[in-house]
């Protein structure tokens, strides 16, 4: 009997990814034990819905959650949650993890799948009360009162869940201000465009948008404990708020491959095509994790998605890596976020594209943007139009590309206009 086989398989990390892996383990045929280790209480859970219909008490606490006990049973999947992986051990053999509860872990084979932690706002007032952060569902339920209640609300941070959370807490009938640092809104994710469309779609909904707006100190009454009562800005004006939403990014959790020695940068454990990391043995998967492109029409070099649709991809490509499979992970990136009822789906990746197309109408909130770059379709933004975003999917989905020149036709549904891809791509 091998060691995978008497010590199995060790994961680290109980979200999207992690729970991913485990299911994909399973469903290539593999009998071995797996322990499954989650620091949060919860059993693994959806995180989408925490920054939107959830917050609005739109979503029960339990229909969030994956599987029931008996599924993990089942699949003969030991599931731990509560506890915190503190350290790791390993060689070619296996290893073994220490809990923060004093467990030891035997494993053959390990996966880290431990997914971001959020970025805290570095400024004075910070821990006032009243300032929140969304990521785990434990942070959701702390922030879903004091939303239902709040009449000024301020969200520093103008990224999807940023913007959803605006999105949710002005339909409940707040003030909402969105303060971002930079020039516009997605700047990192979306084209320039989309990132005007959104602006003007928010703005239209009754959220003030403040752009190149730099929080530097979060106001609050005196006193240990004190309140929240507005954030101030480096031109020296105060917005007021009775609640404060951050949400500017998130870092990956790399300490324990830092542990192993494994190869890490600041963006995250560094994986090749297969997720496996530097020591060629430990996969990673999911937020966490810093590998090749996975799109080929897309920007070359090491990226790192935050998704659910990515997560679950990488999750399969790492248990079919543990698994002995030689499987690599070339998905198309796609996306969704859903702002009140703004609903924006993206597929493909817009970065490095030099030329746009507007397929539809921007101010009615129906259009398409499609992105090119040499002629070659790379990635499409959608609001409102979900046949022109699924069309586009599909198509690069398959090597396919729509030529610019006709996409424009709102009266000719897209996928009608895909054609074969030339064999030159510019990646």
């Amino acid at each position: 009997m091998s060691s995978d086989e008497r010590a199995g398989t060790l994961v680290v990390g109980a979200g999207q990814a992690g729970i991913s892996l485990v299911t994909a383990l399973r469903d290539l045929g593999d009998t071995g034990p797996v322990v499954l280790v989650g620091d949060e209480s919860d059993p693994p859970y959806e995180r989408p819905p925490l920054s939107k219909g959830y917050l609005r008490g739109e979503h029960h606490r339990d229909s969030l959650v994956f599987h029931d006990a008996a599924w993990f049973a089942d699949l003969g999947v030991e599931l731990v949650t509560g506890d915190r992986v503190v350290s790791l051990r390993r060689d070619t053999s296996g290893g073994s993890a220490t809990t923060a509860s004093g467990r030891t872990l035997t494993f053959g084979r390990l996966a880290l799948t431990t997914g971001a932690a959020n970025r805290t706002l570095p400024v004075e007032g910070a821990e006032l009360d009243g300032v929140h952060s969304v990521r785990t569902l434990a942070d959701a339920d702390r922030l879903a009162p004091r939303l239902r209640s709040a009449r000024q609300v301020v969200v520093v941070g103008g990224g999807f869940i940023g913007l959803e959370i605006a999105a949710g807490a002005r339909s409940l009938g707040a003030a909402v201000t969105v303060v971002e640092v930079t020039d516009r809104l997605l700047g990192r994710a979306v084209t320039p465009l989309l990132s005007d469309a959104v602006r003007d779609a928010h703005r239209r909904r009754g959220t003030r948008i403040l752009l190149g707006g730099d929080a530097v100190r979060v106001v609050g009454t005196d006193g240990a404990g004190g309140a929240v009562t507005g954030v101030e800005l480096a031109d020296g004006t105060t917005v007021p708020a009775d609640l404060v939403v951050v949400g500017i990014g998130a870092i990956p959790r790399t300490e324990l491959a830092e542990q192993l020695g494994l190869h890490v940068e600041p963006h995250g454990i560094v994986v090749d095509e297969h997720a496996r990391t530097s020591d060629g043995l430990t996969v990673a998967a999911g937020d966490c994790a810093l590998g090749p492109n996975p799109f080929t029409r897309g920007e070359p070099g090491p990226t790192r998605l935050e998704s659910v649709p990515h997560a679950t991809d990488q999750a399969r490509t790492a248990a079919a890596t543990l698994a002995g499979h030689d499987t690599a992970y070339d998905s198309v990136p796609w996306f969704w976020s859903d702002q009140g009822d703004l609903r924006l789906q993206m597929a493909g990746l817009p970065h490095g594209a030099d030329r746009t197309v507007v397929r539809g109408d921007v101010a009615a909130e129906r259009f398409s943007l499609l992105s090119y770059r040499d002629d070659l379709l790379i990635a499409v933004e959608s609001v409102g139009v979900p046949a022109d975003y699924l069309a586009v999917k599909r198509a690069l989905g398959k090597g396919m590309t729509i030529p610019a020149d006709g996409a424009t036709d709102t009266s000719v549904p897209l996928k009608r206009l895909i054609t074969r891809a030339r064999d030159t791509d510019p990646s």
